[in-house]
């Protein structure tokens, strides 16, 4: 059973790793996807062929979900394409990791701009539509480190911990209209930007406190961003849903 069919959903950030599961996912149970990236043109083209391979309507956007104006006109550019948004999923992320007495001013701002403010732009902008619709699901990628906080990462941890108090925040502001607000904390994902996290010394560190007793897949992120953006969750908003093999214990 398709559980998304013909609803229009919008991911950023999804040309690789976690961002590209979820737009594969939400394809697979029917749903029209437009994406954005910012770096690799050949990955995001052909991300967009094999979401077409699903039968439904894809794009790919080259767009800096961080800039206010760049994710003004990708919202409206997918507007005009597809006609309206169901579902968005506001996964753009980066870190720039260092211990705070080493870190610059630039590398923090970085962080918050692409993380935390990238959830600003597109949902402030996806919200209209929602609003005339009377119906959406907004999924915001979070993190563990964003509830539990990390050495080493205070600046990512500040940006996703942010995206928690926005969630609930959006979700008080438009469940009247029928539009959930939710967000996903993932533990330690393997995908390419995390390799330096769950390889070595310091992967073993980490698998000792995950009492499922490995890293996460990138798919099975995807699979709760599934159940958020469909009817399945729709008694659901405001919350935090950790996945993360129970690592927040």
């Amino acid at each position: 059973m398709k559980l998304l069919e013909n609803k229009i959903a919008i991911v950023t950030g999804a040309s690789r790793g976690i961002g590209e599961a979820i737009a594969l996912k939400l394809a697979e149970h029917g749903a029209h996807v437009a994406f954005s990236y910012l770096s690799s043109e050949e990955k995001a083209k052909a991300l967009e062929e094999k979401l077409k391979g699903f039968g439904v309507q894809a794009k790919a956007y080259k767009s800096n979900a961080g800039d206010f104006a760049e994710s003004e006109t990708f919202v409206n550019d997918v507007i005009k394409e597809f006609g309206t948004v169901d579902i968005c999923v506001n996964n753009a992320g980066i870190s720039k990791d260092n211990l705070l007495l080493r870190m610059t001013s630039e590398q923090w701002d970085d962080v918050i701009r692409i993380n935390l403010k990238s959830v600003f732009n597109i949902t402030k902008q996806v919200t209209r539509p929602m609003m005339k619709a009377k119906k959406g699901s907004i999924i915001n990628m979070s993190s563990i480190v964003g509830i539990g906080g990390n050495a080493g990462q205070s600046s990512y941890a500040a940006s996703k911990a942010g995206i928690l108090g926005f969630t609930k925040s959006v979700a008080k502001e438009l469940g009247s209209r029928n539009i959930r607000c939710n967000a996903i904390a993932p533990g330690f994902v393997e995908t390419d930007m995390t390799h330096y996290l769950t390889d070595g010394d310091a992967g073993k560190k980490f698998l000792e406190g995950i009492p499922l007793g490995r890293f996460g897949k990138a798919e099975e992120i995807a699979d709760t961003t599934l159940f958020l953006a469909s009817d399945l969750s729709s008694y659901v908003t405001g919350q935090v849903i950790s996945v993360c093999g129970g690592l927040n214990i």
